[in-house]
């Protein structure tokens, strides 16, 4: 069993940066597929990227894509989303979590198994 440890969250105005991390302890890290999911006030969890146990392959959320970048280092045990040019409904608290399923599997937020505790991101107009 995996726990996961989400930081990086805060408050950051329109077109901003802002780097999200988790670290993972407890498993083999680099036997999971790691994502990022975010849920926004009143709406359900959805999903925003994902990456390979080997970091070979991603996948992104529509409404992110070419501005979010997830990365992953199997030495130090941690995932990262790169936020760039950030927008109001980018809002959410943000959610690292694991699966032992494919990445083409963990763009499915059902599939998830491991979850960290949520990074508040807020991004002001």
């Amino acid at each position: 069993q995996v726990q996961l440890v989400d930081s990086g969250g805060g408050l950051v105005q329109a077109g901003g940066s802002l780097r999200l991390s988790c670290a993972a302890s407890g498993g083999t890290f680099s036997s999971y597929t790691m994502g990022w999911l975010r849920q926004a006030p009143g709406k359900e969890r959805e999903f925003v990227a994902c990456i390979s146990w080997s970091g070979g392959r991603t996948y992104y959320a529509d409404s992110v894509q070419g501005r979010f970048t997830i990365s992953r280092d199997n030495a130090k045990n941690t995932v990262s989303l790169q936020m760039n040019s950030l927008k109001p409904e980018d809002t959410a608290v943000y959610y690292c979590a694991a699966t032992r399923r494919s990445s083409l599997a963990a763009t499915r937020t059902l599939n998830y198994d491991y979850w960290g505790q949520g990074t508040q991101v807020t991004v002001s107009s």
